[in-house]
């Protein structure tokens, strides 16, 4: 048995192909999470909820962690994934962030944001290391604690701050900036994450048994950004805060109107 260490291969194209649909699914799951907080009725927010919680946790935080694999190497060992790990990261990553947003609620609360974008911080963590155990190869990996720390550290800071710029500001442009924070977060700690990684390569292991990266990664991300279609419509066509707000009132006065003429 050896130490040796992984790299990354494909150059930087990878990772601004990860970044990007980090940010994408960044920004439309804090735009449905936006109108959440508007929706008037609990089933409605909840679907907003839900796409929100498909958009971070299944594309933005789950689908980049695989992009980004796409580069992972041990030189000398094929690289295997193991299907039910990979289902599961992905079921915990969406169930997670799904929790996250909810316990952030409709209005702004300092205590809400804190153990929301912890929440979420914490998502973003269990769906790398998970997504890590997916992995197979001839040998061990190792983790650095104080990488592992760092990379906790900084996806429960920058959701956090993310989760903040959604429920505060009604910017449109800003709130676009919170996603890439939270794209950038991802992005980093992920790779922070993977500078916590230390491999052992074993040569006389036998050979890794499961997928190939490509085999599951192709069809999931046609699938995932497909998924991505049904949030961005719902968002363009979803009327904003103050056109629910209205919509609620004229809805109550005709309620109070065919109340009275009935009487």
């Amino acid at each position: 048995m050896s130490d040796e260490m992984h790299h990354f291969s494909m150059g930087l194209w990878l990772l601004g192909l990860a970044f990007v649909v980090s940010v994408v699914g960044s920004v439309v799951g804090l735009a449905c999470t936006r109108h959440s907080a508007a929706a008037t009725h609990t089933a409605a927010r909840m679907r907003w909820l839900f796409m929100g919680a498909l958009s971070i946790g299944g594309v933005a935080i789950w689908l980049m962690h695989f992009i980004a694999m796409l580069g992972f190497a041990v030189p000398g060992s094929p690289i295997r994934y193991n299907l039910t790990w990979t289902i599961v990261s992905a079921v915990i990553s969406v169930t997670a962030v799904f929790v996250g947003l909810l316990i952030l609620g409709t209005t702004f609360r300092l205590s809400k944001l804190l153990a929301g974008g912890l929440v979420v911080g914490i998502a973003v963590n269990i769906m790398h290391y998970l997504g890590m155990r997916a992995l197979h190869f001839q040998g061990e990996i190792h983790y650095n604690m104080y990488f592992v720390a760092l990379s906790v550290l900084i996806a429960v800071v920058a959701g956090t701050a993310a989760l903040w710029f959604t429920m505060v500001l009604e910017s449109t442009v800003l709130r676009f900036i919170a996603g890439v924070i939270m794209g950038i977060a991802v992005v980093g700690m992920h790779y922070t994450g993977m500078a916590a990684v230390e491999v052992t390569h074993d040569p006389s292991a036998p050979a890794p048994q499961g997928l190939e990266v490509f085999a599951f990664l192709f069809p999931v991300f046609v699938l995932g950004l497909l998924a991505l279609a049904v949030p961005i419509v719902g968002v363009l066509t979803a009327p904003d805060r103050a056109t629910a707000q209205m919509e609620s009132a004229a809805d109550d006065l005709a309620f109070e109107a065919r109340e009275f003429a009935d009487r």
